[in-house]
C-alpha cells in the first residue's frame, strides 16, 4: 500500500474585508501540488479552521474543484465542538469525494474522559451514516487541550475500522508517537511535528500534513516520503515556534511569494510585528539560503 505522502497543511489567505481570497489561495495550492504535495489540507489548524464557517467552507471546496484540483487531492479538517456541526461539515466534505476528514475532538470542555471523548465520534459517525469514511482522528492537544490517548484511537480503530483509518499526530511527544507507531501501525499515521517527521517515517509513519510545506514543500517532501533528516528544517521549526505558528506560516508565505494579503489573520489572531517578520525571513534565509563554501 503507497503511503499517504505529503500534504500541505493549507493557510487561508484573507481579504482587507475579511473574506476569503480564493483565488489567492487557489495559486498557493497549486504551487504546492506542483512542489511534491500529494494533497492540500484545508481548514486545519494552519489554515484557520476553527475561524471559517460551514458555508464558506462550502464555497472554498467547490472553488478547487471548479480549477481542477481533484477531490482526491483534497483533505478537509474539521475542528468544532458540537457533534451536529462536525457530522454537517464532514457530511458536506465527504459528498463531494474529498480523500480524508482530518477530526478534531471537541476542545471547549477540558479534563473529559476517554470516555466521553469516545461517545462524541460515535455520535458524529452515526450521524453522518454509511457515508462515513477516512477519518484521520487530530492529535493536538497544545491547541485542544484535549489528548487522545493512545487507548481511545485502539477502541476507536476497533469500533469503526471502516471510518477510523488514520491519525495526525500533532502531539510534538515522541515517546508517545513512538508508542502509537508500534501500536496502532495498521493505521496511517502522520507526523505533524516535522522536528520528529523524518525517523517518524522510518518507523511506519506514511507521510505528514504540514505547516512547513507552504513554503518548503520539497524540503518537508524528503522527510515525509523519504525519512530523511534535515535538520534545516527541524531548526526553522524553533523559530517559528517563537512566534504565534500559524501567523509565523503566512509570514513565510507573503515572504516567498511577495503578497502581502498573506499577512492577514482571522481574530481572535493577529498579525506579527514587521520586527517579528524580518526575524522569521532572515532566519529562513540563514538556514536555507546559504551558498556552499
Amino acid at each position: 500500500m503507497a503511503g499517504f505522502g505529503l500534504s500541505v497543511a493549507l493557510a487561508t489567505p484573507f481579504k482587507s474585508s475579511g473574506a476569503i481570497a480564493a483565488d489567492v489561495m487557489l495559486a498557493q495550492a497549486k504551487r504546492c501540488l506542483a512542489s511534491g504535495c500529494e494533497s492540500v489540507t484545508l481548514f486545519g489548524t494552519t489554515g484557520e479552521g476553527a475561524s471559517v464557517g460551514t458555508q464558506e467552507r462550502e464555497r472554498i471546496i467547490d472553488a478547487f474543484l471548479a480549477a481542477g484540483i481533484k477531490p482526491s487531492q483534497i483533505v478537509v479538517g474539521v475542528l468544532v465542538d458540537a457533534a451536529e456541526d462536525a457530522a454537517h461539515q464532514m457530511g458536506q466534505a465527504l459528498a463531494k469525494g474529498v480523500r480524508n476528514i482530518l477530526l478534531a475532538p471537541p476542545s471547549y470542555f477540558k479534563n473529559v474522559a476517554d470516555d466521553g471523548l469516545y461517545a462524541w465520534y460515535a455520535d458524529v459517525f452515526a450521524q453522518v451514516g454509511d457515508k462515513a469514511r477516512d477519518v484521520l482522528v487530530y492529535n493536538i492537544p497544545s491547541v485542544t487541550m484535549v489528548a487522545l490517548s493512545i487507548e481511545l484511537i485502539g477502541r476507536l480503530r476497533s469500533a469503526f475500522p471502516s471510518i477510523v483509518t488514520g491519525v495526525k499526530d500533532s502531539s510534538g511527544d515522541w515517546p508517545y508517537t513512538e508508542v502509537l507507531l508500534r501500536q496502532h501501525g495498521d493505521l496511517v499515521i502522520l507526523i505533524g511535528d516535522e522536528r520528529h517527521l523524518a525517523k517518524g517515517v522510518r518507523l511506519g509513519g506514511q507521510g505528514a500534513i504540514s505547516g512547513m510545506a507552504n513554503f518548503a514543500p520539497l524540503e518537508v517532501r524528503a522527510m515525509a516520503v523519504d525519512g530523511k533528516d534535515d535538520i534545516r528544517v527541524e531548526r526553522f521549526v524553533a523559530e517559528l515556534l517563537k512566534h504565534p505558528v500559524t501567523p509565523a506560516v503566512k509570514v513565510m508565505v507573503a515572504t516567498m511569494t511577495g503578497d502581502e494579503t498573506w499577512l492577514a489573520v482571522r481574530p481572535p489572531l493577529t498579525s506579527i510585528s514587521a520586527d517579528g517578520r524580518r526575524e522569521l525571513a532572515a532566519a529562513f534565509d540563514s538556514l536555507f539560503q546559504t551558498k556552499a563554501a
